[in-house]
């Protein structure tokens, strides 16, 4: 697995995500409809339209998974244990249909597990930025990482 463990994480590290994805009508209506979300801001076009944006946003929860998504090949693909948790979640601009998202992460803490020996906690924060630069989403995750197998460190 292309994924990081805990040793080869540095504080300050600064990635800039290769991935990039284009958001569309289909994935904000399918993902507002599956988490049950019927905000007509999401799926009604002509709701939307009358509204400040004149538009559909697309739905922030799905930005959120799509900035994590984006950061797993360069970071915790196969080497993570799980997320423990997000913080500091914030949407300072608006996603729309057709917007293409990219992301990047900056590590900004880590230690080791008081209760596991073969772990350690990092603390990521991702950003995530429309074609034009301006940043969209970021937040805080601190994620519980697996440390390199003994056998792989000789």
């Amino acid at each position: 697995m292309p994924g990081l463990y805990y040793e080869d994480f540095e504080v300050d590290h600064h990635f800039r995500h290769e991935l990039s994805r284009t958001v569309n009508d289909a994935d904000n209506t399918m993902f507002s409809l599956m988490s049950m979300n019927p905000q007509p801001l999401h799926i009604d076009a002509a709701f939307s339209e009358g509204t400040e944006w004149g538009q559909r946003l697309f739905n922030s929860m799905f930005t959120l998974a799509i900035l994590i998504g984006l950061s797993v090949q360069d970071t915790t693909l196969g080497t993570t244990i799980g997320n423990l948790g997000m913080s500091d979640v914030r949407f300072p601009a608006p996603v729309f249909h057709g917007d293409t998202l990219r992301a990047e992460t900056l590590v900004i803490s880590k230690r080791e597990s008081k209760s596991r020996a073969d772990a350690g906690l990092v603390e990521f924060e991702h950003s995530c930025f429309n074609q034009d630069g301006v940043l969209v989403a970021k937040c805080t995750r601190m994620a519980l990482m697996r440390k390199r197998p003994v056998e792989a460190q000789a």
